[in-house]
């Protein structure tokens, strides 16, 4: 199970990051004025950013389950840096997310 959260996470990383670079293409393709395109790579960036958080959520919950399966302290400490670091990441994303949506 713990494999399948990990693929599925990359999956959603990959699809996001693809979906960003072609939108990304596509919007310097366009020729509209540079601020126009600015808020155009503004929202592009964050949609990559809302998949990014739903795939660190993904490997968190992973994380989880595999300290549960072997619960030796050691596994417990690295769970603890590693859902400290995923949740920190997750919290200035959806911050910066949040400041710099464009009604």
């Amino acid at each position: 199970m713990v494999l399948a959260l990990n693929a599925i996470s990359i999956m959603i990383l990959v699809f996001g990051v693809a979906k960003a670079v072609w939108d990304f293409i596509r919007n310097e393709g366009r020729g509209l004025p540079r601020l126009e395109t600015a808020k155009h790579n503004n929202i592009i960036k964050n949609y990559l950013g809302t998949y990014i958080l739903l795939g660190l959520e993904i490997l968190i919950a992973a994380d989880i389950i595999e300290s549960i399966m072997n619960p030796t302290l050691e596994d417990i400490l690295v769970l603890a840096a590693v859902v400290v670091i995923r949740t920190i990441i997750s919290y200035f994303l959806g911050k910066e997310i949040e400041n710099t949506q464009i009604d």
